[in-house]
């Protein structure tokens, strides 16, 4: 009796205490750009003559997020003359973009399209940038025991942080104008300034690497060290193709509601309500089934529920404009990504080696926005010579490969250890070679 309530308070202590505040509000800020870029943005252009090819290629200018692994040692190695190593980056990177985002105003989307584009790949690199300093600081600052309620809380702000460019800017697009929904959005940027100078700078037990050979070599070859060659690859295409189905499927999901007839308000509202509560719901129940059944076979499960969502596009292309097939074809959706990013998130996390967590998760999480800003770069030439729905029936086909890999990746009835294996944690810290 003793024991169990033991377990519980620590339980309270572990969910009730200021460091899972400080991952909400920087989740929160982390998510905050991106959302501007494939939400907000995309609505705006849409909403002003741009065809679905251009929005389409435009995620050709998000390819930082994809790359960068390759700066993030630059983040580990050098420290700004303020606030420190972690902190320091982060405010660096939020001012620089509340000062992009707002930017956008003084652009027409009928004639500046070339200076939209450099801004929008100003705007990726920043906030790539940002999502380095901001996974590195939530690793060092989580004891062990805290890192999966702690990476929890920050993936609900990241995905909250979604209802303010693509749900309230398109409302207030609706009623005012684009240009007052970009300065209210771009506000939203003070969320992550003003927590980056009240937080304090994580202890951190690990030593900055003495050298920039040391930072940038060192996360790689321990990688391929741990890992066969053939396994290594194996590992990275499993983490490009297993949510590639819906990746595309949700890539231009906002024009997709647009041509169905949905105003920018029920998109802003209706959709943005339904995707939220399906992607809430899916990574609640997907943490909680974790726990009982493990990460193999979570990935199995939640990859069936990635491909059977996709479904909901189609029958909601089929029937057109009804807003109750919206909020269930949205939240449907929405519940199966919010399964696979779960699946995917712990995956990554038990692969990484602690001592080279930043730019070991940068690699892993560059490789899996691939299929966004690749793939998702043809969907609007896709969409215009088949239509939407043998488009989304191509997603669900292209959703496939990634489970198949599961076999090799993660049988069904393998003993997985779920923590990082000892040789990951402790064979090569940045000094032992």
């Amino acid at each position: 009796m003793t024991q169990m309530i033991k377990e519980k308070k620590s339980l309270l202590q572990a969910l009730l205490n200021k460091r899972m505040a400080i991952c909400i509000f920087i989740g929160f800020s982390s998510g905050l750009p991106l959302y501007v870029l494939i939400q907000f943005v995309p609505a705006w252009l849409r909403t002003h003559g741009v065809d679905l090819g251009t929005i389409g290629l435009f995620s050709l200018a998000t390819s930082p997020y994809v790359f960068k692994f390759l700066w993030s040692p630059l983040l580990d190695r050098w420290t700004p003359p303020f606030l420190g190593r972690r902190r320091g980056w982060m405010l660096i990177s939020q001012v620089l973009l509340l000062g992009l985002i707002l930017s956008f105003s003084f652009f027409d989307p009928m004639k500046d399209l070339t200076s939209i584009v450099q801004l929008v790949s100003a705007i990726a690199f920043v906030s790539a940038t940002q999502d380095i300093a901001i996974d590195a600081y939530r690793r060092e600052l989580l004891p062990d025991d805290e890192l999966g309620a702690g990476n929890g809380f920050g993936a609900q702000a990241y995905r909250l942080s979604s209802f303010i460019p693509g749900s309230l800017g398109l409302i207030i697009s609706g009623l005012v104008s684009w240009e007052m929904a970009n300065a209210v959005v771009a506000m939203f940027m003070l969320v992550g300034i003003v927590t980056t100078l009240l937080i304090p700078e994580p202890a951190d037990d690990i030593r900055a690497p003495a050298t920039l050979y040391e930072a940038v070599i060192g996360p790689f070859r321990e990688f391929f060290l741990r890992n066969d060659v053939r396994s290594a690859f194996m590992f990275l295409g499993f983490l490009l193709l297993y949510k590639l189905g819906d990746t595309m499927a949700t890539a231009l999901e906002t024009p997709f509601f647009l041509d169905m007839g949905f105003s920018p308000v029920e998109v802003g509202s209706v959709a943005k309500f339904s995707k939220t509560a399906g992607a809430i719901a899916g990574t609640v129940l997907g943490g909680i089934v974790m726990v009982k059944l493990g990460i193999n076979r979570c990935l199995w499960i939640f990859g069936f529920f990635q491909i059977a969502s996709i479904l909901g596009y189609v029958a909601l292309s089929m029937v057109g404009y009804d807003i109750y097939m919206l909020a269930l074809a949205s939240g449907f959706e929405y519940f199966g990504v919010g399964l696979g990013t779960v699946g995917l998130l712990a995956f990554m996390a038990k692969n990484s080696n602690k001592h080279f967590t930043a730019t070991q998760f940068a690699l892993f999480s560059s490789i899996t926005t691939i299929p966004r800003v690749g793939a998702s770069a043809t969907t609007g030439f896709i969409i215009e010579s088949v239509g939407y729905t043998q488009f989304f029936l191509i997603c669900f086909l292209c959703a496939i490969p990634g489970m198949l890999m599961l076999f090799y990746i993660a049988p069904w009835n393998s003993k997985e250890e779920e923590q990082v294996t000892e040789e990951a944690d402790t064979e090569l810290s940045p000094s032992s070679k």
